[in-house]
């Protein structure tokens, strides 16, 4: 059975990466996906265009895509390899006789190419380390410490312990940290803002542990991330990536710098009592300075000389403002074109062509944005008020945009717009607001009389008014009657009188 494409956060992320430069090795091993798959996805779309909408993308990488592999399959093909990878050290032992004796016990396995293939990547991943070479902005390593300082509650005398968040850019090796309450999402979300205000930019890639605020599934190929990190990315033109989990080695620089930190910020610290997180912070901060100002050993230049010379340049800019995540939920439009909030149940509009759709409506305490297919179709400021509406005309389909304009009308008003086409369409409005009992159907005959200037002009409309005035009776259909057979263009004079007569009645007669 084939695999489930892969998300669209990690088609993004194969994208700006080969945009940046990154060769597709590197590509496989930050983001965990196989290279079969990056090939596939990099074929299907051009790189060189960076204008693709979300919804192009998604069209344009989905394309019926399946994963080759299965991952049962190739699961008992790496237990395989754990019982007999070692036996090619034997005498006679070959790699075309492990795979026969591999189709003995697995009928169905892969070919003879394919297996050599997971044997070679089985045995560059089996327990070896190799020297990395990092490019300028390329990537910030970020983990939280394993041990953890303290402040002391001045009211209560109580230790309160606090997480260190640690990050650093493997080609320079400067450091940051920053002591929080927590490694839940908000705290998270500090460490991130804090972090990139430190560098003053954003790199390519953000390479974190399998941190549950972080990760929602870990895995060797496909890491599934939580929507905080997939909206920072988002915000700050960055990717995420995740190491394999249980493979510290894939993060050693900033296991490597935590093992600083502790030599340098944490024990020239251990004599000192804080007695609040602020206090702590700040002391950190000095102290980072200082290691960061700190030379390599033999040599004269430090970590801040190495960023400032080669690496600060190469970082993108930061947005105006810091991140701040949005809550995510996945909502059904309504039939009256509007979803629902139940915080405070309150009803935003979607373009009515979305009713019966699946939504997704991500929103914070100043907007709420409205995404389907990944494209976002509504925005709005957000509203405070209980079981009430927010709609946009542009929102509504024509007949409920004419309802309400139509609402907005009174008699003084329709008065005002007759006069402005002329005298006679003036007088033939105030006939029509007169006309029945029925006041909203006036307004309504009124106002559609009122809008044939759109489709014939003023001037038409008011010679049409100037003829319908001759007869006894004045309505929308007559006056529409006239212009759809072009008796508005017509000459007419009347010089003979009407004569009066006992059985001629006026207009006060039909009151």
């Amino acid at each position: 059975m084939s695999q489930k494409p892969i998300a669209m956060d990690h088609v993004k992320q194969i994208l700006q990466l080969k945009r940046d430069g990154v060769a597709i090795k590197e590509i496989v091993r930050r983001t965990g996906i196989s290279r079969n798959s990056v090939r596939k996805y990099l074929s299907r779309i051009n790189v060189s265009t960076d204008a693709f909408s979300n919804k192009e993308l998604a069209d344009a990488a989905y394309n019926n895509a399946v994963l080759d592999h299965n991952e049962q399959r190739l699961q008992s093909l790496f237990q395989y390899f754990k019982v007999k990878a070692h036996e090619l050290s034997k005498t006679g032992v070959t790699r075309q006789l492990l795979w026969h004796e591999y189709l003995v016990d697995y009928p169905d396995g892969y070919g003879y190419s394919q297996f050599c293939y997971h044997l070679k990547e089985y045995q560059r991943n089996s327990d070896v380390s190799m020297h990395l070479e990092y490019t300028p902005g390329d990537m910030i390593m970020v983990d939280f410490a394993g041990k953890k300082p303290f402040y002391v509650d001045e009211q209560t005398g109580e230790q309160i312990f606090c997480e260190v968040f640690v990050s650093i850019l493997p080609y320079s090796g400067l450091i940051f940290c920053y002591a929080v309450a927590t490694q839940q999402t908000a705290d998270l979300t500090t460490c991130f803002n804090k972090m990139l205000q430190f560098y003053g930019g954003s790199p390519a890639t953000i390479l974190c542990d399998n941190l549950k605020t972080a990760v929602i599934r870990p895995s060797k190929y496909e890491p599934v991330f939580t929507e905080m990190c997939n909206q920072a990315g988002e915000h700050y033109g960055t990717t995420f990536s995740a190491t394999r989990p249980y493979s510290p080695r894939d993060k050693a620089m900033v296991e490597r710098a935590v093992n600083i930190i502790y030599t340098h910020i944490y024990a020239p610290l251990r004599h000192h009592h804080f007695t609040s997180i602020k206090a702590l912070n700040q002391a950190m901060y000095q102290q980072l300075l200082i290691l960061n100002d700190k030379p390599y050993k033999n040599t004269v230049h430090s970590r801040w000389y190495y960023y400032d010379l080669q690496e600060k340049a190469t970082l993108r800019p930061l947005p105006c403002e810091a991140f701040s995540p949005k809550k995510a939920v996945m909502l059904t439009v309504q039939r009256n074109y509007h979803v629902q909030l139940t915080e405070n149940y309150h009803y935003y509009s979607v373009p009515f062509q979305y009713v019966g759709k699946k939504v997704k409506v991500l929103y914070d305490n100043r907007v709420v944005e409205v995404y389907f297919d990944h494209q976002r179709i509504a925005m709005h400021l957000r509203k405070t008020h209980q079981n009430a509406y927010t709609t946009l005309d542009e929102h509504m389909p024509p007949h409920h945009q004419r309802m309400k304009e139509i609402k907005g009308w009174n008699k003084e008003t329709l008065l005002e717009q007759a006069a402005k086409v002329g005298l006679s369409t003036s007088r033939a409005a105030a006939l029509m607001l007169e006309n029945s009992i029925y006041i909203e159907q006036n307004y309504k005959a009124c106002f559609g009389m009122l809008q044939l200037q759109r489709k014939y002009g003023a001037d038409r409309l008011e010679a049409a008014c100037s003829r319908a005035l001759l007869g006894t009776r004045i309505n929308y259909t007559m006056i529409k009657n006239i212009l759809e057979r072009g008796l508005d263009k017509m000459l007419f004079t009347s010089n003979t009188p009407i004569p009066l007569h006992e059985n001629i009645r006026g207009k006060e007669q039909y009151q």
